[in-house]
């Protein structure tokens, strides 16, 4: 995407990622940040609502996930490196081009949704904190939508009847190549409908995102 440099943002090495983590871990209790695995979902749930959110707004909610009030001064690399990512994702997302999430394989399971959960619940809590996303129309985000929480416990959620049954027709994803393709295609998706690209843009050469989801193939009928 064009920018005023005319350079993609550069993306954060795996060094960058330790120091977020370790700047992350250094804020002072109470809080409770995100690790750097919810920072990412959480950025995606942000970039995807309706209007720009400010970093006043979205920050907070990074810094602890009880909403209690953060220092007045946060560290100028804390900083940078998550307005880093943010620049990054943005660009990925108004453009529909593919990113690769911040998910780290766990050495004890072979769980593809044990693996995605951190980055699902950092994008769960963005809604939270920015709802604006989800007072859209319900039926063209469900299927992304479902994509997504097939990853979380279907008791944390309540009161969604339209999306459990959404999520109880897609085929959980085989490994964690499928879960990540899944999860991205999702965000682009749901880009869709809350951003939506100017005509121009549409006419503009982009890749088409992968499906987001098998569905589940249905019982034979007796």
């Amino acid at each position: 995407m064009p920018q005023a440099s005319h350079r993609p943002p550069e993306a954060l090495t795996e060094a960058d990622l330790d120091r977020l983590q370790a700047l992350l871990d250094a804020l002072p209790a109470p809080l409770e940040p995100l690790d750097v695995s919810m920072v990412d979902g959480y950025l995606c749930g942000v970039l995807l609502q309706p209007e720009p959110v400010p970093l006043a707004a979205w920050l907070p909610p990074v810094l602890d996930t009880e909403g209690r009030p953060t220092p007045a001064r946060v560290n100028d690399d804390l900083l940078a490196l998550l307005r880093r990512r943010h620049k990054e994702l943005n660009v990925a997302i108004a453009g529909r081009q593919w990113f690769d999430p911040w998910i780290f394989e766990l050495d004890e399971t072979d769980d593809p949704s044990e693996t995605v959960l951190p980055w699902v619940a950092g994008f769960a809590h963005a809604l939270d904190a920015h709802p604006a996303l989800m007072k859209l129309p319900e039926e063209p985000m469900l299927e992304p939508l479902a994509a997504i929480y097939l990853h979380l416990d279907p008791d944390d959620l309540e009161d969604a009847d339209a999306l459990l049954e959404e999520i109880e027709s897609l085929e959980p994803p085989a490994d964690l190549e499928e879960a990540v393709e899944g999860l991205v295609s999702a965000v682009l998706m749901l880009a869709d409908v809350s951003r939506p690209l100017k005509p121009a843009a549409r006419a503009g050469t982009r890749p088409a995102p992968h499906p987001a989801q098998r569905r589940r193939t249905p019982p034979p009928r007796r």
